[in-house]
């Protein structure tokens, strides 16, 4: 139905018939007539931000941990510009994100107005596409056509710049039409090429699930269907920092993750496999390690809903370009229709090679008794959090590898982290975000001190919309992952890599309005992890942490997957010996 308003109007009428519920953003002169209308309506929800990053990222935490896309509005010039490092972010992680940002009128575009900026030039390297809208005829159908572009095909961010004479404008309203867009990525694979992988699935001695965001990306069906075959075929699953919980980690085919910092047995499976079955994943140098010894020795498949990734970095052998859900279905059902054959014999003998490099134990560090390892912390944290209706964020760094290892994620849209490009300050809004859509669940949000002080101005924002999110910060008083590269690769030279002014963090909580806790002490941590759960609000739990543990297993740059630092398990009987690790 045809309905004349303003510009303004619409945008919040469109957001109302996309389904949208929340939106985050920060106000200013180029959209506040898009705010008056927010303040004529209660159907859709704002949360005021104190930072325009702090908004994108907040709406990739609450996209991330509902499948839905997270919608933001700001301002013009800084509005927009501060927007950019959560667009790249949500851009390299595939977070299906609308963003919404007002530009000087129409008629002053190009004559450096207030608070002007090319808004569209600067993100367009950022954005899955962008437009400036200058009629306002027009904006209604670029309003429906930005959510079916952010979450068709592969997810990632839109933005819509609008400038202030257009909100104020009247035009004519329609509302989304279905299929009306040329935007129409496949989403069913060829038959073909799956019956070739099912074909070399039922020979193949040493297979290897290697899954990625996609899986998750793809809905909860698709993370059913890889449950469902990799329980059938007994074929062991991997995974990258951003496919955590797609498969269940108490899954019996479950080897950890996989990459710079994964696990052990993970990375040898992926270096000796005879067939590797990426299901959507992009091969990020961080899982790759050196690319002429990745995964030497195998037919390597690639399931992926974006054609530009197939054959991008590593050739492979089976490409198929198609939504993980549907290709998995029909994986499953050309699998069953041949008489559902594998090795049984060779992937149990595969099975038992893999529980060798399991038992080295490469997750294994030093306990002590008067000092919290940060291992230590999030062990406790996992066994105290298990059980709950529990997602986790983190920041960048240490602590984010050591959450990934040490925490284990039964179901997918869990765990919300910044993955390519690693985003510190990520973590804290992210939070937010995911508590927003989650009320009632327990919302932690895994820290390093030195990333949590990139948005800490955030906690002014929980503390408002009393959003209990628990900010857990391992508090090693230095750059964790830049001090261990520099320790390890550059002579232990610690260039600027600590502060030597770091906040009293229960008083900056208290300062907040919220709950500060401390602990040093390794006994005084389960008491103080439940004193921060149990606690009906925001908490910032300052624990205090080995200053300078290294994170292991770890890839150096420029080696392959089987030529790892173990630390610890090293010096537990483990050796290094012509590439390959044995006891």
């Amino acid at each position: 139905m045809k309905r004349e308003m303003t510009g303004a109007k619409m945008v919040v009428q469109a957001l109302k018939d996309q389904g949208v519920d929340t939106v985050f953003g920060y106000p200013g002169g180029a959209v506040l007539p898009i705010y008056d209308e927010i303040f004529l309506q209660n159907d859709i929800r704002h949360i005021l931000v104190r930072h325009e990053q702090g908004a994108v990222h907040a709406a990739e935490g609450y996209a991330r941990s509902t499948g839905k896309p997270g919608v933001v509005l700001v301002t013009s010039g800084p509005g927009a510009t501060n927007a950019v490092t959560g667009l790249t972010d949500a851009l390299l992680d595939s977070i299906p994100l609308v963003v919404l940002t007002g530009q000087v009128p129409t008629f002053m575009i190009g004559s450096d107005a207030f608070q002007e900026a090319d808004t569209v030039g600067i993100t367009r390297p950022c954005t899955k596409h962008n437009w400036l809208v200058k009629d306002t005829e027009k904006l209604a159908g670029t309003l429906h056509e930005a959510f079916h572009v952010a979450t068709a095909g592969r997810p990632g961010p839109v933005l819509i710049d609008i400038p202030k004479d257009v909100q104020f404008a009247t035009g004519t309203y329609q509302g989304p039409k279905p299929a009306a867009s040329h935007y129409q990525p496949p989403v069913k694979g060829d038959l073909e090429a799956i019956t070739e992988l099912v074909a070399a699935m039922e020979t193949a001695k040493r297979p290897v699930f290697y899954t990625g965001g996609g899986v998750i990306n793809s809905g909860p069906g698709a993370s059913q269907l890889l449950r469902e075959l990799a329980e059938a075929t007994g074929i062991p699953v991997t995974s990258t920092l951003m496919g955590l919980g797609a498969y269940p980690a108490s899954g019996k085919n479950w080897l950890g993750m996989l990459g710079m910092h994964g696990l052990y047995e993970a990375n040898m499976a992926m270096h000796d496999c005879d067939l590797m079955i990426n299901i959507g994943a992009r091969f990020d140098d961080r899982i790759t390690g050196r690319l002429d010894a990745f995964s030497p020795n195998s037919t390597k498949a690639h399931i992926d809903i974006d054609p530009s990734s197939i054959n991008k970095v590593i050739r492979v052998d089976i490409p198929i370009v198609g939504d993980i859900g549907h290709v998995l279905k029909d994986v499953l059902k050309v699998w069953k229709s041949r008489g559902r054959k594998v090795d049984s014999a060779a992937i149990a003998q595969w099975q038992e090679q893999i529980s060798e490099w399991r038992d080295i134990r490469c997750l294994a560090y030093t306990t002590s008794e008067s000092t919290i390892k940060p291992q230590y912390a999030l062990e406790r944290l996992e066994a105290l959090t298990k059980d709950r209706n529990r997602y986790i964020t983190t920041e960048v760094g240490q602590h984010q590898m050591w959450a990934a290892q040490y925490l284990g994620f039964e179901d997918p849209n869990r765990w919300m982290t910044s993955g390519g490009l690693g985003t510190m300050g990520y973590g804290t809004p992210a939070s937010l975000g995911v508590q927003v859509a989650h009320p009632d669940a327990l919302v932690i949000n895994v820290a390093g001190e030195a990333s949590w002080l990139m948005n800490m101005q955030e906690m002014g924002t929980a503390v408002q919309y009393r959003l209990p999110v628990k900010q857990f910060i391992l508090n090693n008083e230095r750059l964790g992952m830049v001090r261990q590269w520099q320790e390890l690769l550059h002579g232990e030279r610690y260039s600027h890599s600590w502060s030597e002014a770091l906040p009293d963090f229960v008083k900056l909580a208290e300062a907040f309005g919220a709950k500060g806790i401390i602990c040093k002490d390794p006994k005084d941590l389960d008491d103080a992890i439940m004193e921060m759960l149990d606690y009906d609000g925001p908490v910032i739990f300052d624990c205090l942490v080995e200053k300078h543990e290294n994170c292991f297993p770890m890839i150096p740059s420029g080696k392959a997957h089987n030529e790892m630092l173990l630390g610890e398990a090293e010096t537990q009987g483990v050796i290094q010996s012509g590439g390959a690790v044995l006891v």
